[in-house]
């Protein structure tokens, strides 16, 4: 097998609010290189950079709104997120837990800090990743997938030096809890100081990391520090990372859907029609209901 390479390290860009719970960077889509179609099957993600919300009596976050045609992945870093949705779903999410929903032909959701954490305030820190998902399945039965830390499947490195905990896919035979439509892996690394991880995927998997803490190097020669974004070549097949101080990273590999991808706001389909019919469903109130 041969290393892939980086193709692209991305710093954050300057920060903006999504409601007045989410301070985020945007990474996908964010420049041509970085577009829904060149990181199919992720189309989308924002990062909430570890940031101190202060004590509040009201709950800061996201009102309801609506989604079709993909799903949302909501890692917890810091901090704790509860979610609702109009399917009946909801849950809470602290440090190491996942919530996966699969908005498929529709819902409305909102997502706020959790009543005790608002009340306490404390450093908040998230990835909010949209992963596509292919025309047969746009418009199948909404889902949800809460995976809190214990029902995730881990790796432990050789001599203590770290863990790979498995959210989705496979690493080294351990496979993840979530289940997902189209082949994807979605991993969170945690490095102590001079540990290293391998990792190998298909070649035409579009394959991506985050340094979510400390500072790494990957493949021997290119530091990468916290905050920023890697995108690996669509060549070879494997790839190390190093910490250089501990760290934490998201690693994220799958096979692109390869169809055409029509995208408005909260809606992404395969043709502008199918997004129009969206929004004439939502706007006749075929969502559901959510207060």
């Amino acid at each position: 097998m041969s290393t892939k390479s980086i193709e692209l390290v991305a710093r954050p860009r300057a920060p903006h609010f999504v409601g007045d719970g989410f301070r985020v960077h945007n990474f996908i889509p964010s420049g041509f290189r970085l577009d829904m179609k060149r990181m199919d099957p992720f189309i989308f993600m924002d990062y909430n950079s570890k940031f101190y919300f202060p004590p509040t009596n009201e709950p800061r976050g996201v009102g309801v709104h609506p989604h079709r045609g993909f799903e949302t992945v909501t890692i917890a870093y810091k901090g704790k997120i509860a979610h609702h949705d109009s399917a009946g779903n909801s849950g809470v999410i602290g440090e190491g837990g996942v919530q996966w929903m699969t908005a498929a032909s529709g819902v409305l959701h909102k997502e706020y800090h959790e009543k005790e954490f608002s009340a306490a305030g404390g450093d908040f820190q998230m990835v909010q990743l949209w992963v596509n998902l292919p025309q047969k399945d746009k418009m199948s039965t909404p889902k949800y997938q809460g995976l809190d830390p214990s029902s995730i499947k881990k790796y432990q490195l050789p001599d203590q030096q770290g863990v790979v905990e498995v959210i989705a896919g496979v690493y080294k035979e351990v496979k993840g809890a979530a289940s997902t439509f189209t082949p994807l892996h979605l991993l969170n690394v945690k490095l102590k100081k001079e540990a290293h991880a391998d990792f190998s995927f298909p070649a035409h998997y579009n394959t991506a990391l985050v340094v979510i803490e400390g500072e790494v190097k990957v493949n021997g020669k290119e530091n990468v520090s916290t905050d920023h974004f890697v995108l690996f070549e669509n060549k070879g097949e494997t790839f190390t990372v190093e910490a250089t101080e501990a760290a934490v990273v998201l690693v994220l590999s799958g096979a692109p859907i390869n169809e055409p991808i029509a995208a408005q706001g909260p809606f992404v389909m395969n043709t502008k029609e199918e997004l129009a019919q969206a929004i004439h469903d939502f706007n006749s109130g075929k969502f559901g209901y959510l207060e």
